[in-house]
């Protein structure tokens, strides 16, 4: 073979008339292996927002995510434990609000799971869409259908 690979090809011996052994025979005949297919672009979490109102937005496995607004909008020390499958999932520090608080000030900073969702194409490149914190210690779970805002054009 040009390529060089060598080509197993398994064979099925019978002997009597109930046992079967599988054996394996090399250089039969086969397709030529091809390489895989190159990996394209690793997808980003959307794309950059305009202006500063945004920082992770654009960014393969961003360590930072930031909606620009009130401390439950950052999420840092982002981890990831997956990226370039229809969801990624990470783990980051982010503002937590119980129930019974008033005001963002009340807040504390707890581990969160983040999830980046709907992988498609944003300005013509792979990204996800959208993005996702919550905090599992307190029953809180992924929700996909959730509003959140779109990671590809930001507020």
């Amino acid at each position: 073979m040009s390529d060089g690979a060598a080509i197993v090809c398994p064979v099925l011996y019978r002997l009597g008339a109930a046992a079967v052994v599988l054996g394996f025979v090399a250089g039969c005949a086969a397709a030529p292996s091809s390489p895989a297919p190159s990996a394209g672009p690793a997808p980003t979490l959307g794309l950059p927002w305009p202006g500063n109102s945004g920082r992770g937005y654009g960014e393969v496995r961003p360590a930072i995510i930031d909606n620009g607004g009130d401390p439950t909008g950052l999420v840092t020390n982002v981890t990831w434990d997956s990226w370039g499958d229809p969801t990624a999932t990470g783990h980051g520090t982010t503002t937590y609000l119980p129930s019974d608080t008033a005001t963002v000030s009340q807040g504390r900073q707890e581990r969160a799971t983040v999830i980046a969702y709907q992988l498609g194409a944003c300005g013509g490149h792979p990204a996800y869409r959208a993005v996702q914190e919550f905090f599992p210690q307190h029953g809180e779970k992924f929700n996909p259908a959730a509003d959140t805002y779109n990671a590809c054009t930001g507020p």
